[in-house]
């Protein structure tokens, strides 16, 4: 498959596609105005492009910026077939927020590629401007991989990432929906995700990490670990008979520490239990316990 000369056409002349990108629009072919204008209504989103997610926010944010300075960066399309419009290969996001902007044309490259290369240049675009989530960003290699049987070095190597990175980032789609879920809205990052593929309970391992922010590395320890690791330590059971005393005593130690304290005294002797949430929490309970 490396020796495809279209592919190696492909590697070489990404960055030349980028950085069209950023200079006036110029269609190359298919007859649309000089000047690479195209009516916005003749142009439709790519029902396989890898992105899926347009954040509301972001797209009123750039909705504006294009009322004030206009579409800085063309649009990346190729012929649908219909004479006159066009499918949108890359920039959906700028033709969604053009629209809100109410433009009635928009600048374009016209790129007139099979659907394998219009897709390889969707996911190296987005990848490169960071526009996918994790887990369309897997979607996108597994459509490439199943669709036009490319291995990961073969992938790889078209959009400029090593093989474990493609590796890695297909594991994510071993992971629950819910986890998933998590991971498009941001509230796991690819790193705590890709702990979570080897974890014995990733779903709860999951709710810890959100709710005790933890890093990627107390995740990936705490992976390693049996699924009763990932919940919560349960608290020692109340004692009926504790005292104002005990209550107070308590109360004081947890504002001291900022830790959770609970005193169990029995007849001859007893404990006390401080719970903590996070590596950093323990760390600063024994310095505080040393000095």
């Amino acid at each position: 498959m490396s020796d495809d000369p279209s592919r190696r056409r492909l590697g070489r002349g990404l960055a030349a596609l980028i950085g069209e990108m950023d200079k006036p629009a110029a269609v190359e072919t298919h007859a649309a105005p000089a000047d690479g204008q195209v009516p916005i209504e003749f142009i439709a989103p790519n029902p396989r492009n890898p992105r899926r997610n347009f954040g509301d926010a972001d797209l009123a944010d750039l909705a504006q910026s294009i009322r004030e300075h206009g579409v800085v960066q063309p649009v990346v399309v190729r012929p649908s077939g219909e004479a006159g419009r066009y499918e949108i290969i890359a920039g959906e996001r700028r033709w969604r927020a053009a629209q809100r902007a109410g433009l009635a044309q928009i600048p374009v490259i016209v790129r007139d590629v099979n659907d394998r290369t219009a897709l390889e240049l969707a996911i190296i675009e987005n990848v490169q401007r960071t526009d996918l989530n994790p887990v369309e960003e897997a979607l996108g290699y597994q459509q490439l991989i199943e669709e036009h049987n490319y291995t990961q070095a073969d992938l790889g190597q078209v959009i400029g990432k090593s093989r474990s990175h493609v590796a890695n980032t297909l594991r994510l789609l071993k992971l629950p929906d819910v986890i998933r879920d998590m991971l498009i809205n941001g509230d796991l990052s690819a790193g705590h995700a890709r702990a979570l593929v080897s974890a014995a309970d990733p779903a709860g391992l999951a709710k810890r990490i959100v709710e005790d922010g933890l890093s990627v590395r107390q995740a990936e320890a705490l992976a390693q670990l049996p699924a009763e690791s990932h919940r919560e330590p349960s608290p020692p059971a109340a004692s009926r008979d504790k005292d104002a005393d005990t209550l107070a005593l308590e109360k004081l130690l947890s504002d001291v520490t900022g830790l959770k304290v609970a005193i169990a005294h029995r007849d001859r002797g007893g404990e006390v239990r401080i719970g903590y949430k996070t590596l950093e929490q323990l760390d600063d309970l024994c310095r505080r316990l040393k000095h």
